[in-house]
């Protein structure tokens, strides 16, 4: 597998599981929202408030519902350059959908950020190549949320809790106030 090289740490962000125009996502996950309309508006809002036009953004799958009109729409509506590492619900996407983006991965990709590794999945790994020497594993799928108080809720966050070491990260929206997160806030929470 290619490795991918980044040159600027400073102006890249990850997210996963955004779920665009999906109106059950809402009632599944207990996202803030009443209509899947008000869900891609706010959605939409808190990208570009974090996200420079010119900015890297890793999405790591699960990007939006709906035909390629609502890719198209949504894509535009978005800052930066994205990367789709695709999700189980990206599968379906046409090739006029995946060409929305700079390129698309079909379940990993390997990341270079300032001499460190970094693997980008949709779902949580269990082990990958270099984790016994200090690279990360990102991923999304398991929509853990974060309460005030620092807790993680969501079904799947007993499981994903066992098996997360101290280099994994969840990009997924739930997870970070429904917005993407820097790298550097990410070496922050690991601290790195």
């Amino acid at each position: 597998m290619r490795e991918i090289r980044i040159v600027d740490p400073n102006n890249l962000w990850f997210t996963s599981d955004t779920h665009f125009s999906h109106k059950n996502i809402i009632r599944w996950c207990g996202r803030p929202w009443e209509t899947a309309e008000e869900m891609d508006a706010a959605l939409i809002q808190k990208w570009n408030e974090v996200v420079p036009k010119d900015g890297i953004i890793f999405h790591l799958g699960d990007f939006c519902f709906g035909g390629a009109d609502r890719w198209k729409k949504i894509r535009k509506s978005l800052n930066g350059k994205i990367y789709l590492v695709m999700g189980n619900h990206d599968s379906s996407a046409s090739q006029p959908m995946l060409n929305l983006f700079e390129k698309v991965y079909g379940g990993v990709a390997r990341l270079k950020v300032d001499h460190q590794e970094i693997w980008l999945s949709h779902f949580p790994l269990l082990c990958w190549t270099g984790s016994e020497r200090g690279s990360w594993n990102l991923f999304g799928h398991v929509h853990t949320m974060s309460v005030p108080d620092d807790k993680q809720l969501g079904s799947d966050f007993p499981r994903v809790n066992s098996l997360k070491t101290q280099k994994q990260y969840d990009v997924g929206v739930d997870f970070n106030n429904y917005r993407p997160i820097s790298f550097t806030e990410i070496k922050n929470k690991l601290n790195i």
